[in-house]
C-alpha cells in the first residue's frame, strides 16, 4: 500500500512545473545568453532547455572548456553561438553587453558563482539595472499543496528595508500576473501574526499592506503579519481567528529578509520534497538562476517561467510602443 501511495504522489507532484512548461512552448523562443556554462548541469540545461522549444541559446565562457565538457558528456552544441571570454568575470561581463545590445531576451546563470553574474548585472554603468530594485523568487513546486508557491527574496537582498520590500513585493505580483496566473493572494511573513514593535518585521507588514491600500503597491491581494502556519493552512487561520483572503490561501509568501526565506526554501526542498525553480526579477531582462543541484524539471521550469515573463513584457511594450 505504501508503494502505491508513493506511486501516486509521485505521479502528480510536478504536474504545476509540467503546466508552466508546457505553456512557455506556445511562446517564440527566446534568445538567451548563458553565462561560463563550463559544467556538465549548466550546459545540458541550457541545451536541454533549447531542445524543448524554451530558448535559442548563446553560450559565453572560455571555447576550450565549454568544448571540453559538451564532448566528455556527449552534448551536441553544433547549432549554438559560442562566445569567447577567458574567465567567469569576463563571460559575466560579456553576457551582460549581449543584453545591453538587444541581442538576448534572457540572461541564465552557468556555472560561476551567483555574486559574480550579480556583479556584472547590478554595475552602474554598464550593468542592467532599472528603476525598480532587483530581487529573487523562488517558484515551488511543492508535493500535496495545490498551488505553486513564490518565496521572496531569499537569495539576493540580505535584509532589505521598507522601501526595498516594496519592490521586491510588486517584482513577485508582476511575475505572478504576467505568467498568467491571475491575482495572487500575498502573505507578508513575520513570527507572529500580531503588530508588536519588539519584533520590527511585523511593523513593516502592517507598513506594506498600508501601502497596498493607498496604490503604491498594486495588483495584489495583501495581508501581514503572518506566521507561515497561517498564511498557507486555512485551518491555522481559523484557529486564530484570522479573516481574510489571504490568511490560510497565501500564494506569494515575502520574508522577512534573506536568512529565513533561504532556510524556509531549503526546508521545502530537503524535507517536503519540494522542487525550487529560481528567477531573479527588477533587471531589464529576466535572469534564469538556477543551481547545480537542480533536477531538470527544476531547471525547465525556470527557464520557463522566465520565458513566460519576458514574452508579457514584450507584448506590453508593444501595446506601449503602439
Amino acid at each position: 500500500m505504501r508503494d502505491m501511495d508513493n506511486t501516486e504522489k509521485e505521479t502528480g507532484r510536478h504536474q504545476k512545473y509540467e503546466q508552466l512548461i508546457a505553456k512557455a512552448k506556445q511562446a517564440p523562443k527566446m534568445r538567451t545568453v548563458v553565462a561560463h556554462p563550463c559544467d556538465e548541469a549548466s550546459l545540458r540545461g541550457a541545451v536541454e532547455a533549447a531542445e524543448v522549444g524554451l530558448m535559442d541559446p548563446i553560450l559565453v565562457g572560455p571555447g576550450y572548456k565549454v568544448r571540453s565538457v559538451a564532448k566528455s558528456h556527449e552534448i551536441d552544441i553544433s547549432g549554438f553561438e559560442l562566445v569567447e571570454a577567458p574567465h567567469s568575470d569576463a563571460a559575466a561581463a560579456k553576457a551582460v553587453d549581449i543584453v545591453r545590445q538587444g541581442a538576448a531576451d534572457l540572461l541564465m546563470k552557468g556555472s560561476l558563482h551567483t555574486d559574480e553574474l550579480m556583479r556584472a548585472v547590478t554595475s552602474s554603468t554598464t550593468g542592467l539595472r532599472t528603476a525598480r530594485r532587483i530581487s529573487h523568487v523562488f517558484v515551488m513546486d511543492v508535493p500535496n499543496h495545490s498551488e505553486t508557491l513564490f518565496i521572496t527574496d531569499a537569495a539576493i537582498n540580505i535584509a532589505p528595508d521598507l522601501d526595498a520590500k516594496r519592490d521586491i513585493v510588486q517584482n513577485a505580483i508582476d511575475l505572478f500576473t504576467n505568467i498568467g496566473l491571475g491575482t495572487p493572494r500575498v502573505a507578508i511573513l513575520s513570527a507572529v501574526e500580531t503588530v508588536t514593535s519588539k519584533i520590527p518585521s511585523t511593523i513593516e507588514a502592517a507598513a506594506l499592506c498600508k501601502m497596498a491600500e493607498r496604490g503604491q503597491i498594486t495588483g495584489g491581494v495583501l495581508d501581514g503579519p503572518l506566521a507561515f502556519d497561517n498564511a498557507i493552512d486555512p485551518e491555522a487561520a481559523r484557529i486564530k481567528g484570522i479573516h481574510s483572503p489571504v490568511a490560510g490561501h497565501a500564494q506569494i509568501l515575502v520574508v522577512p529578509n534573506l536568512e529565513s526565506g533561504n532556510m524556509l526554501a531549503k526546508n521545502l526542498t530537503f524535507l517536503a520534497r519540494a522542487d525550487a525553480a529560481g528567477i531573479v526579477l527588477g533587471a531589464r531582462v529576466p535572469i534564469i538562476l538556477t543551481s547545480r543541484a537542480d533536477s531538470v524539471r527544476t531547471r525547465l521550469a525556470s527557464c520557463a517561467v522566465s520565458v513566460l515573463l519576458a514574452e508579457a513584457q514584450r507584448r506590453t511594450s508593444a501595446i506601449q510602443g503602439g
